[in-house]
Parts: C-alpha cells; sequence; structure tokens
C-alpha cells in the first residue's frame, strides 16, 4: 500500500482549519439534556456464555429519545469492589456479536463494556439495535443519513447513544465512575473522541485511527468507504456541498475532541485509505487534553492490531494504579516520550 496522504512529517506540522458550528456546543447541550430526560433505568441479565473466568450481562439502556440500545458488559470473575472500566464502540458496520467475542479487557482484570451500534449490526445472540429514523434521502451507508439537517442525522443519534452509554457505564455498582476510559477502532475512536469532548470526568480515551475526522477532507482524498458515500451523495446532488458540510461538523470528532481534557493515546496509520492519516492528526493536534500518538508507518487501516493492544494494556494499566487519573506530572517517574515530539502539543504516554 503506497502512502496517499500526507508524510509523517507533513502531518506533525500540520494546522487544521476547520469550520465550526457558532451552536456547537448548544446543539449538543440540547440534544444530551433531552436524552437525560428519560427515566428508564439501564437493566443487566447475566448470560451463559459457558466460560468460568469471565462473567457477562446483556445490557440495555436508554440511549437517543430514550430508545433502548443493546451492550455487553464482561467483568473478570472472582472480583470485588469498583473497577476500572473500558468502554468500547465499534467500528462501522459492526454490532456487538456474540457475548464471548471480545474479552481482552476483562481478562486484564477490567470491567468491559461493549456497545450495540444503532442499525448496523447483527447480534446472533438476538437483540440488535435498530435506528428507528426514516432512511429516505441518502445513499447507501450511514454517513448521509438525514445529511440535510444536523437534527436529524445519524451520527447524532449514534454519539448520543455513546454518551448514554458512559452514564451507564458510571453508574453501574461494579465500576468505579472515576476509572472510565473510552476507546474504539475507526467510527469506535471517532465515537470515543466525540465522547470525551461531551463528558467530564473520564480517566482516559484511546482512539485507533479514528473516523468521523476532518470529514470534509476525507470526503475529498479517501479512495474508500465509508467516507466515499459523502462523495457519491454529492455526486447526484451537486446544489447540497454547503449544507451537507455544516450538518456534518456537528458531528464532526475533529471539533468535537478540542473540548475534551482526558488524557489520550492515538493510534495512526501513514497507508490508511479508509482513515487518511491527515484526518486522524487533525483530531490529534486539536484535542485539548494530554496526548500521545502511536505512529504506524507502514499499516493501512487495521492500524497497529496486536502490537497496538499491548500498548493500551499497558497504558490503561498505568492509567488506573494512579490514584488520580488522568492528573500524571510532567516529571512523574511513569512518563515516556513518544518519539514524535512537537513544540505546541504535549506527547506524553500517561
Amino acid at each position: 500500500m503506497p502512502l496517499t496522504d500526507l508524510t509523517l512529517a507533513e502531518c506533525l506540522a500540520l494546522e487544521p482549519d476547520l469550520d465550526e458550528p457558532a451552536d456547537l456546543d448548544a446543539f449538543w447541550d440540547r440534544t444530551l439534556s433531552r436524552a437525560r430526560e428519560s427515566v428508564t433505568a439501564p437493566t443487566c441479565v447475566p448470560v451463559d456464555t459457558g466460560l468460568t473466568q469471565v462473567t457477562t450481562y446483556d445490557v440495555t439502556f436508554p440511549g437517543f429519545a430514550g430508545e433502548p440500545v443493546r451492550g455487553w458488559l464482561h467483568l473478570p470473575g472472582g472480583t470485588s469492589g469498583p473497577l476500572g472500566c473500558v468502554v468500547e464502540f465499534l467500528g462501522y458496520g459492526r454490532g456487538r456479536g456474540l457475548p464471548h467475542e471480545q474479552l481482552l479487557w476483562a481478562d486484564a482484570g477490567h470491567a468491559h463494556f461493549v456497545m450495540d451500534t444503532r442499525g448496523q449490526g447483527w447480534s446472533a445472540a438476538g437483540g440488535d439495535t435498530p435506528d428507528t429514523a426514516p432512511l429516505s434521502g441518502s445513499v447507501p451507508g450511514f454517513l448521509t443519513r438525514g445529511v440535510e439537517d444536523p437534527h436529524d442525522h445519524y451520527y447524532r443519534r449514534l454519539i448520543t447513544d455513546a454518551v448514554r452509554f458512559v452514564d451507564a457505564a458510571r453508574a453501574h455498582p461494579a465500576v468505579d465512575p472515576d476509572r472510565v476510559v473510552v476507546t474504539g477502532h475507526s467510527q469506535g475512536g471517532g465515537l470515543a473522541l466525540a465522547v470525551a469532548g461531551l463528558t467530564e470526568r473520564l480517566a482516559g480515551v484511546m482512539a485507533d485511527t479514528p473516523f468521523l475526522c476532518d470529514i470534509r477532507r476525507g470526503a475529498t482524498i479517501a479512495p474508500e468507504p465509508p467516507y466515499t458515500e459523502i462523495a457519491e451523495y454529492l455526486r447526484l446532488h451537486r446544489h447540497r456541498a454547503d449544507t451537507v458540510f455544516t450538518t456534518l461538523s456537528y458531528v464532526d470528532a475533529a471539533l468535537l475532541a478540542s473540548r475534551a481534557s482526558a488524557p489520550s493515546l492515538f493510534s495512526v496509520a501513514m497507508m490508511d485509505a479508509v482513515c487518511p492519516p491527515s484526518t486522524c492528526f487533525a483530531a490529534y493536534h486539536r484535542y485539548g487534553g494530554p496526548k500521545d500518538v502511536r505512529v504506524y508507518e507502514f499499516n493501512g487501516h487495521e492500524g497497529g492490531g496486536a502490537h497496538h493492544r499491548r500498548e493500551q494494556l499497558t497504558w490503561v494499566r498505568r492509567l488506573f494504579a494512579d490514584p488520580s487519573p488522568g492528573r500524571l506530572e510532567a516529571d512523574d517517574p511513569r512518563t515516556e516520550a513518544t518519539g514524535f515530539p512537537s513544540a505546541r502539543h504535549d506527547s506524553r504516554l500517561v
């Protein structure tokens, strides 16, 4: 796979200039306030997976407009007391899958919430999460669903689900609400960044080759879906470009990430044709809290794979071990340099 975007040096020097709606904060304040008006309590039903070292629950919680959204909760067997928790959002086109598929974080001793993605997946165990909004006016995929108005857009619903899922995780008695990390790959990484900008008191954020960042640039340079959905839509509706990109700016994770304060660990793949590295670096540069990045120079959208999982396991272990998550000082002995310095940005491993 050849380089199809900027070089690493150019990405590190990038100064992203994104168009931000004047009412972005008010838009999300209203959206989330209305979602939190739901009086429906989350439920957790035990699931028999046949496994003995991890206990799994089928979670249902109120998402956008109070609509029921599904997920899994995995807890390490034999644990007691509130645990540090990893909340995971999934990639494009993925549902929560089978209950035994994703056990890494529980195996590491943490509570692990996995959110189903409305309208995108199918759980063989039953109980997928439908998207209830009409699908008219879009090309195949999710980026252009309701793209004529930010209030109707698909990702307004999905980001709201993600914020409410964190609310549900924090309220669970097995979770220490001050030790919650959000994570995800691709779409999940974009959701994690958006949640970080819309949620206070997170312990950390891990965004792998994140989608939904600098969406307009992604639509003009990405040669592979999903960003190509936007170009396809505008190829058919030539007069709607301004409307489309205004709507998408309300869900751009690079804009929302500028409001975040929790420590973050990014990963970027320099040969990524799905989420071009310059779009990921746009979010990295604008991120509002302490940040670190791992760059995989010869990888595509898969990013660092198992190598990066090892980085994340170490990062989360150190983060949860600190009595004040997210507050390590520069001279803390656990602080390491990334090897990708930038005079304008704090690139620490915390």
